[in-house]
Order: structure tokens, then sequence, then C-alpha cells
């Protein structure tokens, strides 16, 4: 079982636009020491839809090394079921410890074929898998149940922030699995989550991606801290200070939820190098908004 803040780490590439394992080792290393409860490589956060089959594994593989078994490392999978199936069979080969699957490509499918679309991933895979419910793959309650049944299914992502439908989802699954002891458990996953997290909570969801702790963990760490131990002065102080801005910003550009994460870890002395088309990187008037952002975050924190 999962706990603690989750970290989705950002693929770093090199000034000639290739892969830079050595700057993703690094990232990785400092992430599991700083208190990752977990890595997610090749994620959203990772720019999965931006990587090449290669490159995917070359990640997980470096991902996998670098927390040496210190915490979980889960890979994304996603795309043409083609795809997903042959990433989660290298996922596996390279020592990952569970897939979190992302959408399918494209297609909006019916509740049938999405709950299809899990089940050949997942025992094709042989791994546990979570299910990230977003985009082009919403799963309606009793179709989210219906997953949540398979073997190896442990855990249903949110990404869509239907608090009503979440609220059902989450009684549909518990209500599917009640007496049979299976451990699952549900994420948070909508960008900048802190943002949604006192939301969450209170319907069930506890665990949620932290964006964050990319660039400023301590920031991540204190908001995870103050959340769990209800610690509400600190948490508004932050939400206000910091993640509301935060959201704020993002919200301007379509891609920002990933490139400012990654401008961030420049920020903070790791060269994780540009993000990958279509997205596109800060402008120089955001990239001030986000330092400064970053500065008023880290006083909070060392206020707190």
């Amino acid at each position: 079982m999962l706990d603690g803040v989750l970290f989705f780490p950002v693929t770093p590439f090199a000034p000639d636009g290739t892969l830079d394992p050595e700057a993703l080792a690094a990232h990785v290393r400092a992430g599991v020491t700083a208190g990752a409860g977990a890595v997610f490589a090749a994620c959203g956060t990772g720019e999965f839809h931006a990587l090449s089959p290669a490159e995917h594994t070359e990640v997980i593989r470096t991902a996998v090394a670098a927390a040496d078994g210190a915490v979980p490392v889960y890979a994304g999978v996603g795309g043409a079921l083609p795809t997903a199936v042959a990433l989660a069979h290298e996922a596996r080969e390279s020592g990952a410890d569970g897939l979190l699957l992302l959408p399918p490509y494209l297609v909006n499918a019916d509740q049938a074929g999405l709950v299809r679309y899990v089940r050949l991933v997942a025992e094709a895979a042989g791994l546990p898998l979570i299910v990230y419910n977003r985009a082009n793959a919403r799963f309606g309650p009793a179709a989210a149940a219906e997953a949540a049944l398979i073997e190896n299914v442990v855990g249903f992502k949110d990404g869509v922030g239907d608090l009503e439908t979440l609220a059902r989802t989450v009684a549909a699954i518990r209500t599917a699995l009640a007496g049979s002891g299976k451990p699952f458990q549900f994420f948070n996953g909508l960008p900048t989550a802190e943002a949604t997290v006192p939301a969450y909570r209170a319907i069930g969801v506890p665990l949620y991606s932290s964006a964050v702790f990319c660039f400023a963990p301590e920031i991540s760490l204190a908001f995870h801290r103050a959340v769990t131990e209800g610690d509400e002065k600190t948490v508004d102080a932050l939400l206000t200070g910091f993640f509301h801005p935060l959201v704020a910003l993002r919200d301007k550009v379509p891609g920002y939820a990933v490139a400012l994460v990654k401008a961030g870890v420049r920020l903070r002395g790791l060269d994780a190098g540009p993000v990958r088309a279509p997205l596109s990187d800060p402008t120089p008037e955001d990239l001030d908004a986000l330092s400064a952002l970053l500065e008023r975050g880290l006083d909070l924190v060392r206020s707190a």
C-alpha cells in the first residue's frame, strides 16, 4: 500500500533534445532522499505522450536504478492497446513495481470497452495496476467497480474532478470489494492536486500526486504534514499564498501543468531541459512569476 507524498518526476532532455538519463537519475535520487512515498516515472508530468518506446524503457530503468529499492516505482503506460501492453511488458522487465494506466489513444470508448482495455493491459502486464480516470477514459461508478474486481487492479486515480460522481465511484468500488480482503487505494490525480486535497479527503480519497514535489519538496511535504495532522492554519496559508496562485498561473496556457513544473526544476538548479512539442515552455514573464511564487512558498514554509 502506498503512503506519503507521491513523486511524479519530470523527464529531463539534453540540449540536443535527446533523453538525459543522468539528469533523470539525479532528479529521482533527490526526490527519494527528500522523502517521496513512491516514484511514478514516465507519467503525465514526465511527458509520457512525448516519449518513444525506447526512451520510455530507459526512463523506467533509470528510475528503478535511482530509487534503488527505497520506494516503489510505478511506470506510466497507455495509448493504443498494443503499445500499452508492450510498454507494460518492458516496465516489468525493467523492474517496475506497478503501473499507472493512462487513457487509450484518442478514441471515446463506451464503458465496457474501457473495462476491457484495463483488463487486457492488466492481465498482460502481471503487475499491480492503477486505473487513471481522465480525459477520454472516464469511468462511471459501475465500470470502475468492474475494473476494480480485476485481480491486479489495485487503485483508482481521478483526474476529472467531478466529486459527486467520484463519491459514488468510491462507494461502488468499496461495495464491490467488500469482504474480499483486497487492498485498494484511491488517488487524487488533478493537476496541482494540493488545491483540492481537502475536498478529496472528505470523500475518502487521501492520496494525491504532487507535481510541486518535483521542484519544491519543502513546500509539498509541509503541506502534506499539515493536512495529515489537521493543521488548518498552515494548510490555509499554503493554499492561499502558494497553491491557488500556482493554479491561476498554470491555467494561463494549456500544458503549463507540465511546463511550469519543469521550469521549477530548472529554477532549483537541475537542468531538465525544455518540454517537448506540442507543449511550450513558460514565457519570460510567467517564469518570473513562478520564481516569485516559489520564493513566497518557501518563505511560508520557513515561517510556519
